[in-house]
């Protein structure tokens, strides 16, 4: 009787278990961008923000990214990594558009998930002025 209880109970637990959702997280991370985080330093009145989520389940980052004050039209704009702050980096994840306010999502590997996730990512936008970068801001989690 006992014994027959508890394998009722252990199917039970199994079958609660795999027919629940992966316990997924919803992560929040921010960047503020200016010319005085390029590397080289940059001088300008450029400055913008960016709002960034991953998703732990589907691997997706997704982004919003305003910027004002560049010397004039943004050229490109990325994720850079892996990188701390201060250091430069090639591009991870290119945005589609240049242009404020920048929004798009992409599918990680996890490579650059634990990346993002570890602070090495940064935020930069390019300009005919500054082709390597006129405004940067680290990718930190928000608080």
């Amino acid at each position: 009787m006992i014994r027959s209880r508890i394998l009722v109970g252990l199917a039970l637990s199994l079958a609660l278990g795999i027919a629940s959702p992966a316990f997924a997280e919803m992560m929040k991370f921010t960047a503020t961008l200016d010319g005085a985080q390029q590397n080289p330093p940059v001088t300008t009145e450029g400055k913008g923000t960016a709002d960034i989520s991953y998703d732990t389940d589907t691997k997706t980052l997704s982004w919003t990214v305003e910027y004002s004050g560049l010397s004039g039209d943004a050229t490109a704009g990325h994720f850079h990594g892996p990188a701390a702050k201060g250091e430069n980096a090639g591009v991870a994840v290119p945005f589609e558009s240049p242009a404020s306010p920048i929004k798009g999502s992409a599918v990680l590997t996890e490579a650059q998930a634990a990346d993002l996730v570890a602070g090495k990512y940064y935020v930069n936008i390019h300009t005919a002025a500054n082709k390597g970068g006129e405004i940067r801001g680290q990718v930190e989690k928000a608080m």
